[in-house]
């Protein structure tokens, strides 16, 4: 049984990949001022409710893009699981089948991404991730990552916009039925998610231009599920990409 661990800006995603498939998914708000029990209980607790023993555990990949956090599950992996995780970075990355570009400066989640895509899709690809910022990260065919471009993700965009402007507010992140905005709420919405449409889809084009390929675009991130206009434009939606690379980085360092 492997249990990958993904911790980015907004949560903590947690993965049990047994029989073939992923069994569970679980997810723990990202929260740096918690204490390392606060973390320790929650999995222990997710264990106990799935009927999961944790020394039937034999493998723990475990990537971070939030530093202080990192010694928190660290200490959480090695007291409930007596076991070192495998941890995501530099040192990792040189045992890939993949070559990482700046591998001090790239996050271990876009690699994993990237990963997931080599593996699984075996050609040049565009991993389109919408998590709290909103990443492409392009891998060639031959496991070569050729560049990042990131910008504020969906609902990132639409906290700063509640913060900095004093008469607007929070809104869902729904579709709106129109992009002539009636209300403050749909006006934020029809903004937000039909501007994110266009973003997406001008930022892959761009990508493509530049390689004058015509490669698909592969979607993940928790919030995929929002921009439904973009499903017929995505090669495929994946929403465990992330924890799949993890799984096959396992794989590539056992």
């Amino acid at each position: 049984m492997l249990l990958a661990i993904d911790i980015g800006n907004s949560d903590i995603t947690i993965g049990i990949w047994t029989d073939e498939h992923w069994k569970h998914h679980w997810r723990i708000p990202s929260k740096p001022d918690q204490p390392e029990l606060f973390y320790g209980v929650k999995i222990r607790d997710f264990f106990i409710e799935s009927s999961l023993q944790v020394e039937a555990v034999n493998k723990i990949v475990l990537s971070s893009v939030v530093p202080a956090l990192n010694e928190k599950v660290k200490n959480v992996i090695r007291t409930l699981f007596q076991k070192e995780p495998i941890v995501v970075g530099p040192k990792i990355y040189e045992l890939l089948p993949i070559q990482v570009l700046n591998p001090y400066e790239i996050g271990s989640d876009l690699v994993a991404n990237a990963m997931g895509a080599y593996i699984k899709f075996k050609r040049t690809c565009i991993v389109v991730d919408f998590g709290t910022a909103l990443t492409f990260t392009t891998i060639s065919k031959e496991g070569k990552i050729l560049g990042v471009s990131i910008v504020p993700g969906l609902r990132t965009a639409l906290k700063a916009l509640s913060q900095n402007a004093a008469k607007l507010f929070d809104v869902p992140l729904e579709i709106p039925k129109s992009a002539l905005g009636t209300s403050t709420v749909t006006a934020i919405q029809s903004g937000i998610v039909i501007g994110y449409e266009g973003l997406v889809r001008k930022m892959v084009s761009a990508i493509r231009e530049e390689l004058n390929e015509d490669c698909p675009a592969i979607a993940t991130g928790g919030l995929s599920f929002v921009i439904s206009p973009l499903k017929d434009f995505f090669h495929e939606i994946d929403p465990d990409l992330t924890l799949d690379g993890l799984r096959f980085i396992g794989k590539s360092v056992s």
